[in-house]
């Protein structure tokens, strides 16, 4: 998450919480009040339907009869407001500091938002966005891009990786030189063959990897399980019907 927050207080002109996000480069505020407690957040998309530039919603009088007055109001406020706590969304979701990832990633899908004010003992000390994301991933490239390993040790990451993929090739064949991987082997479908190809490029070491595998429109039955490396069916034990006659 990011600590250092930039916040705005609720009194604030619409006016200086547009200049102040442009000035720092950023796509929401946090909004408090005069004692400091979080009561709104302030994003970009708060300024797409505003009357300045003749985006406010127009409904005719059967529309807003459906929409009811209270929504109709609530609207026109948001679009002509000029302060800050009469355009924001009030109430917004948080997240606790020690919130796990997987549930930030939840929330931000099923809620629909893009940031969240990180809260300790109902402070606010950060805020996580998606941007945070991206600045992890990148970080954590580069550490894996400096991850070097023997051909033996990358080869078996690569087997690994595919081990229990429903999607690996049959009859695969991985070898690797001087960490360049080459994988051989039948693939089912455009996605599969995608996913094979991430999957050994994701493995610490790889230098790059060179495709030869090969689609197949219906695979033997045999080798609907995968093959290769990986799997080799056990004979299963007879039973009674297996008897002969």
């Amino acid at each position: 998450m990011s600590r250092n927050v930039i916040t705005i207080d609720g009194d604030a002109s619409v006016i200086d919480a547009i200049k102040t996000m442009l000035s720092h480069h950023i796509s929401g505020l946090p909004v408090i009040d005069q004692d400091g407690a979080l009561i709104g957040i302030l994003s970009d998309g708060d300024f797409i339907r505003r009357v300045e530039v003749g985006t406010e919603k127009r409904r005719g009088r059967w529309l807003a009869m459906l929409a009811g007055t209270n929504r109709v109001a609530l609207d026109f406020a948001r679009q002509h407001g000029r302060k800050v706590s009469q355009i924001m969304s009030p109430d917004p979701i948080t997240v606790e500091e020690d919130t796990s990832l997987e549930q930030v990633v939840q929330l931000m899908e099923s809620h629909g938002v893009t940031r969240f004010p990180v809260m300790r003992d109902k402070k606010l000390v950060g805020m996580v966005t998606r941007t945070d994301f991206m600045t992890a991933i990148a970080r954590l490239r580069l550490e894996w891009s400096s991850i070097s390993g023997n051909d033996d040790q990358i080869r078996a990451s690569v087997v690994a990786a595919f081990a229990h993929a429903p999607w690996r090739p049959a009859a695969l064949n991985v070898s690797v030189n001087d960490g360049i991987v080459s994988l051989r082997g039948s693939i089912r479908s455009d996605n599969a063959h995608k996913a094979a190809i991430v999957a050994a490029e994701n493995v610490a070491g790889v230098k790059r990897v060179e495709d030869q595998l090969v689609k197949m429109a219906y695979p033997p039955a045999e080798e609907d399980y995968g093959g290769g490396d990986f799997v080799s069916l056990e004979q299963e034990p007879s039973t009674e019907d297996d008897q002969p006659l």
